[in-house]
């Protein structure tokens, strides 16, 4: 199965590099050249170091799978940005919000992973400890990229066959499939048990839903036209709007008329009285 989904992240490189989408998906593609590469040096160096006499191996297995690791969870952020800023490319003020989301998002990530290191996990032992709270964060951040794109799918006019679905819906699959399998077993669970062959068909399935959307025709998108009272484009202008600060005007608060009324009053009083004064003394 290992070497099975080796072939399938190779075909789907070679459809993802031949239909263009490296230019609509940068990060996608650099994700893509990463799995290809370490995918059959991790094999050969799993398989090296579970020999009797490559035990000694061991150190650069483990630095080798957890950079590749690593990278991959950086790269996983970069994609969930890129997919939600071309679905949402009608609405750019959405976007740049929703970008600045992203980026806290982040950061309350990057803070949350470093704070729940085990206190009894130094050294080495806290590698695994954070990389995979990380990953955690980010998928996380694919379920809810999934949520959004299927509850904004009519507003956003968005196609089920569009590729920026396909993505978030494969993303979407192998997130929950981390969180059962991690729920399911043990830290250090056998690779031979049951349940890590149901883990990897499901990852074998989420790559077939991207080859079979790379070989699909993708509908072309057209102009999202939406009427001018919409609540969505009431959004997108208001959010196109922050941060702008634009040409100031002062703002004259109208004057209350009770308070005119009687500064009238009192004025007329006063020349009443006056010139009452006035002529007294003529």
């Amino acid at each position: 199965m290992s070497v099975a989904e080796f072939a399938l992240w190779a075909l789907l490189g070679f459809l993802f590099w031949k239909k263009g989408l490296r230019r609509r998906f940068p990060a996608m593609g650099i994700y893509l050249a990463l799995r290809i590469v370490s995918t059959p040096v991790l094999l050969a160096a799993l398989y090296i170091q579970s020999q009797p006499w490559g035990r000694q191996y061991f150190v650069e297995y483990f630095f080798t799978y957890w950079t590749v690791y690593l990278a991959s969870a950086v790269l996983l952020f970069f994609i969930c940005m890129e997919v939600f800023r071309v679905a949402l490319s009608s609405f750019p003020g959405l976007t740049k919000v929703g970008i600045v989301a992203f980026r806290w998002a982040i950061l309350v990530s990057v803070i949350l992973t470093f704070s729940s290191i085990s206190s009894g996990h130094r050294g080495l032992r806290a590698i695994p400890d954070v990389l995979s709270s990380l990953m955690r964060s980010v998928s996380i951040l694919e379920l809810c990229l999934l949520a959004f794109l299927c509850l904004s799918m009519n507003a956003l006019h968005l196609s089920p066959r569009d590729m920026t679905f396909g993505i978030a819906l494969g993303f979407g699959l192998t997130s929950a499939n981390d969180f059962v399998f991690a729920s399911l077993t043990s830290k250090y669970a056998s690779m031979t048990a049951p349940l890590q062959f149901v883990y990897e068909a499901l990852i074998l399935a989420a790559l077939a839903i991207w080859i079979i959307y790379c070989l699909l025709p993708e509908p072309a998108r057209k102009p999202v036209v939406v009427p001018a009272n919409s609540t969505i484009y009431r959004w997108n202008e208001i959010a196109s709007a922050l941060g702008h600060t634009g040409t100031q005007v002062a703002v004259q608060q109208p004057a209350n008329s009770f308070f005119l009324t009687d500064v009238e009053k009192v004025v007329e009083k006063v020349l009443t009285r006056n010139l009452k004064r006035n002529e007294s003394k003529l």
